[in-house]
């Protein structure tokens, strides 16, 4: 096995989690994956990011409901569809984020299922040959959180001692006399290895070669202080590494430590409620309050709200969550996005008129007003049927029709013209300016 150094950026990688669970079983059967049909390589062009999302998710399942009945064939299928990720992905356009997401919850799904398959020591070790091969030959680092994690999938005491002891001499010789910027593609799988079987003592040594505390490498010795009942330690360890790009790990890390520790009241205002933003916001809500089920969840908003000071952004988590008070105060917010203020308008204009119709005005103005990206007349009208069937049920039909108009009457943003256009078509100007507007 060759161990090849290749120049890249490091950048922050997924938190490991171990395993040594392990027991003997069958050889995996042979019936064929529905998902290597859509995994070929160059299977997705420029724009195949959310397909590719879609196909990943669709793997995932496949493989799960294969693990009930045999989970050694489940583990073969997620070594084939690991193998597959980068030939399959590698032209599509990243640029949105939205794929490296759904890359990431892929494999963080399929590592348990490959760590709790039960291999015997020789198909264990074809497969972690399978997936070095795919590691080094992967051109954007998807499978680094494999590396990561590779103390867990490999099991075996054996194989944990092969692929730390193969690349000591190299790391010894690379962060020694290797020139600044040279990196070994791999060297977490080392890291990990040596981690998982408790050499410590190596694993320090190790770490104390870099001279910059890079969180790729240096999270394997915050995790062993972890390991040792060390909680601050660790965190303090932990903290040294901070360096601009891997703050996230680093509080999620740190978070988890302490929460462990039995801290989670510490946990939450350290390092919680700032870990950053998810796909998107109503996500960011989502797993917070799971992370942190006794907590109050209006006061979690609450507080991601004030962090992020950015109101209008919360409305969907606020609205999804129930809480139709704070929804409106965030649509009240200039960065509330009138497109979907509209559609909580007419999903809502029967059940809470009220809300709807105050959520549908303000989707009305912020169409005209400028804001959102490009809504279109479907968009608008979307908005004013809402309005008028949220008034009808609340019985406010024409005092709703007068604050249409109103709206109607104010300068459009440059480019909404033909917006305002058809609102009056609909609805008719009306003779007397408002003396005030919405307030947005």
């Amino acid at each position: 096995m060759k161990f090849p150094i290749v120049f890249v950026t490091s950048g922050p990688a997924p938190q490991a989690e171990f395993s040594m669970t392990q027991r003997p079983g069958k050889p995996p059967t042979t019936a064929k994956w529905a998902f290597t049909a859509r995994f070929r390589s160059r299977a997705f062009g420029w724009r195949g990011s959310d397909l590719a999302a879609r196909r990943l998710k669709e793997a995932v399942g496949e493989i799960r409901r294969a693990a009930k009945a045999d989970p050694l064939r489940a583990g073969a299928g997620a070594v084939s569809l690991l193998e597959r990720l980068w030939p399959a992905l590698q032209d599509i356009d990243t640029s949105s984020g939205h794929l490296g997401r759904a890359v990431y919850d892929t494999i963080d799904a399929l590592i348990p299922i490959i760590a709790n398959a039960p291999a015997d020591r020789p198909t264990r070790g074809k497969w972690l040959e399978r997936l070095f091969d795919a590691i080094q030959q992967d051109g954007v680092d998807y499978l680094s959180m494999v590396a990561d994690r590779w103390g867990e999938i490999a099991v075996y005491p054996e194989l944990l001692t092969k692929y730390a002891d193969d690349f000591i001499p190299l790391l010894d010789r690379v962060w020694t006399e290797g020139r600044p910027g040279e990196h070994v593609r791999g060297a977490a799988i080392c890291l990990s290895a040596l981690l998982a079987s408790g050499r410590d003592d190596e694993l320090f040594r190790l770490l104390a070669y870099p001279t910059r505390k890079a969180w790729h490498y240096h999270q394997f010795g915050a995790e062993a202080l972890a390991r040792k009942g060390l909680p601050d330690a660790a965190i303090a360890y932990a903290e040294a590494c901070r360096d601009g790009y891997s703050d996230r790990g680093i509080d999620g890390f740190c978070e988890r430590i302490l929460i462990a520790a039995g801290r989670p009241d510490e946990a939450y205002d350290r390092y919680g409620i700032h870990q950053g933003l998810r796909s998107t916001y109503l996500a960011t809500y989502r797993a917070l309050t799971d992370r942190y089920p006794d907590r109050d969840p209006r006061s979690i908003l609450q507080d991601l709200i004030t962090a992020y000071d950015e109101p209008g952004k919360w409305f969907a988590a606020a609205k999804d969550a129930g809480f139709l008070d704070l929804a409106i105060v965030c649509a009240r917010s200039y960065d509330a996005d009138p497109v979907t203020l509209a559609r909580a308008s007419r999903d809502f204009a029967t059940r809470q008129p009220a809300f709807a119709l105050e959520t549908g005005l303000l989707a009305v103005d912020g169409i005209l007003r400028g804001r959102g990206r490009d809504p279109t007349s479907i968009d608008l009208n979307m908005a004013l049927d809402a309005v008028m069937a949220a008034a009808s049920a609340a019985n406010y039909s024409d005092w709703a029709m007068g604050q249409i108009q109103r709206l109607g009457s104010l300068a459009a943003a440059p480019g909404r013209e033909h917006l305002q256009g058809l609102l009056r078509y609909r609805f008719g100007p009306i003779e007397h300016a408002p003396s005030q507007r919405i307030e947005s």
